[in-house]
């Protein structure tokens, strides 16, 4: 089968879905690879290091889309405007697509796709599971994210993170408050502990508290009975009552942080708000809010997707896309993500779409036509 990458065109991505060493072991395995001329560069891989990995560049998007029989992308489809043309209306009926396409905010796209007959698999649906972990591309992916927010407001801080005991007298470390304790956040909380900082995380999942005590964080509880958990491992949607009672004792913590950083989402929902107006008013001048959840409406009040502002002298950094900052490992560990996939469910070449399969039929959401993830269904038709 005829593996094809295009180049990424979505404004601001970096990545690339696959690195030349990953087309080393596709075209070993009996897949033909075409690259997107450039697709690489802004990873750091170059056409050279494709063709001498076994992979073929091809000039144009067109090409790409015209001669591939599985599509692998890192954003969802998108418009391109140097060919006027949507890259859905590029593909054709048969063809596999496999991306991250956020189908349950973007619920139309998966429609498009199943209007055009083209069978999708999400990379943001691996089910968590033991077995898909290797697959995992929202974690891979989020580590990184979690790790370069932490880099994001350390330059943008006017302040250095350790304790130091100096001559001139001693230095107090930077305090640090997560919101969210799910991948992106403790890396986020790894990444800034080992820079020196006293760093608190709020989670409405009471289970994470042991995780992020382990990694040196002190855990900022809110009581609760509601479950708030959903079958998949990731947070639910609070109730108004408890998302009420976490900001009232989470105020307190983001009045004396120098660094706030937000990283909650509920699949399928607005961002839930979690630091206010009035929290950021509260802030100490020149500390700094960085705002994981922008793309899907925020979780800071104030914050502005794709932009950095300042409001009461706080600096709001509304990142949407925050791998795409370190595109080279980005990439290396999405393409391995991918290779996984491709490698548990093909054999010489040809890749089986057998939704026997749990992991298959958890990631699969367009197949010959049909919408067939029920999640994606409802919110159709609601």
């Amino acid at each position: 089968m005829i593996i094809a990458v295009p180049k990424e065109i979505k404004s601001g991505e970096n990545r690339v879905a696959i690195t030349p060493e990953v087309t080393s072991k596709l075209t070993k395995k009996g897949f033909e690879v075409l690259i997107e001329k450039n697709a690489g560069n802004k990873a750091g891989f170059t056409n050279e290091h494709y063709e001498k990995a076994g992979g073929k560049i091809l000039n144009s998007a067109k090409e790409i889309f015209e001669k591939g029989e599985i599509i692998l992308k890192v954003q969802r489809p998108q418009l391109n405007e140097e060919l006027n043309q949507h890259e859905l209306d590029l593909m054709k009926e048969g063809q596999l697509l496999i991306s991250f396409m956020y189908a349950l905010h973007y619920p139309q796209d998966a429609v498009k796709c199943a209007e055009k007959k083209v069978n999708v698999i999400s990379m943001d649906m691996i089910p968590r599971t033991t077995l898909a972990q290797r697959m995992d591309a929202l974690s891979s992916q989020a580590n990184i994210a979690g790790y370069k927010s932490v880099i994001l407001c350390a330059n943008h801080l006017g302040k250095i993170f350790p304790m130091m005991m100096t001559a001139a007298g001693t230095i107090q470390p930077a305090r640090v408050v997560i919101m969210g304790a799910g991948v992106a956040g403790l890396s986020a909380l790894g990444t800034a502990k080992r820079l020196g900082a006293i760093v608190e995380v709020s989670d409405i999942r009471p289970t994470v508290k042991e995780e992020v005590e382990s990694l040196g964080g002190r855990f900022i509880e809110v009581e609760t009975t509601e479950n708030m958990q959903d079958e998949r491992g990731y947070a639910k949607q609070a109730s108004e009552e408890f998302l009420k009672k976490q900001k009232e004792i989470i105020s307190k913590h983001v009045a004396n942080a120098d660094i706030v950083i937000t990283t909650a989402l509920v699949p399928g929902k607005k961002a839930p708000i979690l630091v206010t107006e009035e929290m950021v008013k509260s802030m100490r001048p020149n500390s700094v809010i960085l705002d994981m959840a922008t793309e899907f409406g925020g979780n800071c009040e104030l914050s502005e997707n794709g932009k950095t502002i300042i409001k009461y002298g706080v600096t709001i950094i509304g990142e949407p896309n925050l791998p795409s900052l370190v595109p080279y490992h980005a990439s290396d560990m999405y393409a391995k993500n991918l290779l996984n996939l491709i490698e548990y469910t093909s054999k010489d070449g040809v890749f089986n779409l057998n939704m026997e399969d749990e992991i298959i039929k958890g990631s699969t959401i367009v197949k010959d036509g049909k919408i067939v993830n029920d999640r994606i269904n409802q919110i159709l038709n609601q």
